[in-house]
């Protein structure tokens, strides 16, 4: 067969044109199947343009109850909350909002920290991002999923200091923003 391939340079133009069309076939069903896929395993990528939080469906258009503008003093976080940075433990709210594929994903990874010692969950539905003002404007939440790890009191030198990632986050990704908050230590910085 090799010799009949080599010598026919008819055989060669047809082994090449059978291979364009099934790379061809492959490539058109990987781009129209395979992102919602991926899109739901992988880290979601923050959107270049911050979209608003909503409520409803997708597209429903229902926006998120106000938050008081930055400087008029948001209300106190919940008391659990409160006790919770002030025992020393890290806390984590991950505001959600309901029928959200990624936000339906990103609570049940989240259930990796259940147990976890000084880590201290709360899972908040957007309508009451609200009573939560003084967090969500703290690290800018615009949109959900958010998750919001807040460094423990001991090493924030008692000034809440806290990150955020949105869009799904794994069990993995979730655990390693909590180790990453309790870190204490040098750090190192990249210049490429």
């Amino acid at each position: 067969m090799r010799e009949k391939l080599n010598e026919n340079p008819m055989a060669q133009v047809g082994l090449v044109a059978v291979l364009l069309v099934a790379a061809a076939i492959l490539m058109m069903t990987t781009l129209k199947g395979g992102s919602e896929e991926e899109g739901e395993e992988a880290v979601a990528p923050a959107p270049a343009a911050p979209a608003p939080i909503a409520t409803g469906e997708v597209g429903s258009g229902a926006q998120l109850p106000p938050l008081p503008p930055p400087g008029a003093g948001a209300p106190p976080s919940p008391r659990p909350v409160v006790a919770a940075f002030e025992a020393n433990e890290t806390v984590v709210v991950l505001f959600v909002r309901t029928g959200g594929t990624d936000d339906r994903l990103t609570l049940a990874a989240s259930r990796r920290l259940e147990g976890a010692p000084d880590v201290a969950f709360f899972a908040v539905p957007v309508d009451e991002i609200s009573r939560y003002a003084a967090i969500a404007q703290g690290v800018d939440v615009n949109r959900v999923p958010a998750l919001v790890v807040v460094q423990p009191k001991r090493l924030s030198s008692g000034v809440p200091a806290a990150s955020v990632q949105y869009g799904f986050q794994s069990a993995e990704s979730i655990v390693q923003a909590v180790v990453d908050a309790g870190y204490k230590g040098p750090t190192l910085t990249y210049h490429p």
